[in-house]
């Protein structure tokens, strides 16, 4: 039978959120067995590559090609939006989508060039379907409007349960840390100024020590983060930060721990099942998705998170501690060509949410492990790799025409071979 051929343009060999994504998708698009699937492999911005080898993914190595000769039926391109480009017969643009309430004008364009655009959120699709945007033509002097109008659909990143889940016999070492009761925080530090990261580091260690200095037997905060690479100038650089943090708020200060470099999956899991690690905390200005709020979920531990963008998708408000807060304009230092616009805005938590979190958790921990035990089993079963399958057959089935076949002819009274004559 001939399968329909689909070509895949992602960052598939690299160690990074969108890498991750591309390898659930293709790994999905291969399992559900109905198409030729072929993949050209891109770099994501200076992000290490070679994930493929290290982890013994010959599947996908092998479907890797230098280039493509014709034209596919399905071209999917994994990338940012603007980026996007109409290559196949049928086109289809993936993006993690955008952490604030405005995307650029660029992504509209580029959306609008395929024909289906997924996204990983319902907070994605709402910023990037609400969008709207004004331009002048340069030859006419006409005033056009911009908005996207392809269908767009949330796939959601479905996580891996053979990776993620509940697991008591730990081996990630912590014998350093003095405290049994830390919070932890995974993810980058990106650029911006105190309270302006989008990950929001620098308060989230700030209300951390605010709220329990001068404590007797306070928790600890384990931060797993880096800036863009795991040398040691930058663990350097991160130190320095948190000592600045520290060096702001006077009294008795609770202890705050470090891992820096790359994890492999299995360790991160030991980490979250780790028994000192007792609850995540994410005070993000915004999510396209939230990947490690997911993972996290799955070993059914307590949650504490900002309440808004595109990890409420599966973090439900009656067994999350999600805090309040308002939308602010993104600052200057974080903005980013074409991805945070300074008239964009995104979450800023309340301090006195954050704060009354915080002790919650702390002080009523086995309250809050039992609706985490409840969110764990909710995620486990919609939120699986297995569902983001299933989910994006659905949205093939629904959005994908068919294409012609190649057939054998059939004539009645031909011969089963022909000769052609020879040509003198």
């Amino acid at each position: 039978m001939n399968k329909t051929s689909v070509v895949v343009s992602c960052p598939i060999d690299t160690y990074s959120g969108y890498g991750a994504r591309s390898r659930d998708l293709v790994k999905a698009l291969i399992e559900l067995d109905e198409y030729d699937v072929q993949i050209l492999s891109q770099r994501w911005g200076n992000t290490r590559v070679g994930y493929l080898k290290a982890h013994n993914e010959y599947e996908l190595s092998s479907r890797i090609i230098p280039q493509i000769s014709t034209k596919p039926d399905i071209w999917i391109q994994i990338t940012v939006p603007n980026e996007f480009q109409p290559i196949g017969k049928f086109n289809i643009g993936v993006t993690a989508g955008i952490e604030t309430t405005l995307c650029a004008l660029p992504w509209i364009e580029g959306m609008n060039r395929m024909n289906l655009i997924l996204t990983s959120s319902e907070h994605s699709k709402k910023t990037l379907s609400q969008t709207r945007w004004t331009k002048e033509d340069k030859k006419s002097g006409q005033k056009l409007d911009f908005k996207l109008d392809k269908p767009i659909e949330v796939l959601l990143e479905g996580a891996d349960l053979t990776k993620y889940f509940p697991n008591p016999n730990t081996n990630f070492n912590l014998e350093s840390i003095k405290e049994s009761f830390c919070f932890l925080f995974v993810g980058h530090w990106l650029q911006g100024e105190f309270k302006e990261d989008r990950k929001n580091i620098g308060y989230l260690i700030k209300t951390f020590l605010e709220t329990f200095k001068n404590k007797p037997n306070p928790p600890a905060l384990i931060l797993k983060t880096q800036h863009s690479s795991s040398s040691l100038l930058d663990r350097t650089a991160l130190l320095k930060k948190i000592d600045g943090v520290r060096n702001s708020v006077k009294g008795s200060l609770p202890n705050i721990y470090l891992i820096h470099g790359e994890v492999s999956d299995e360790e991160i899991n030991d980490l979250y099942n780790h028994s000192k690690v007792k609850a995540m905390v994410c005070l993000t200005k915004g999510e396209g998705f939230g990947r490690p709020l997911l993972e996290f979920s799955l070993v059914k531990k307590p949650i504490i998170a900002s309440g808004w963008s595109g990890h409420l998708d599966f973090l439900d408000k009656n067994m999350t501690l999600l805090v309040g807060g308002d939308l602010n304009k993104v600052h200057p230092s974080a903005v980013q060509k074409d991805v945070l616009l300074p008239e964009a805005q995104w979450f800023q938590p309340n301090d006195g949410d954050v704060a009354k979190a915080y002790k919650e958790v702390f002080k009523h921990y086995k309250k809050y492990t039992v609706l985490a035990k409840k969110l764990g089993f909710k995620n486990t079963k919609e939120f699986s790799f297995e569902s983001m399958k299933n989910r994006l057959k659905e949205i093939l089935d629904s959005n994908v025409p068919e294409f012609p076949k190649q057939v054998q002819l059939n004539i009645p009274g031909a011969p089963s071979k022909m000769q052609l004559p020879k040509l003198q």
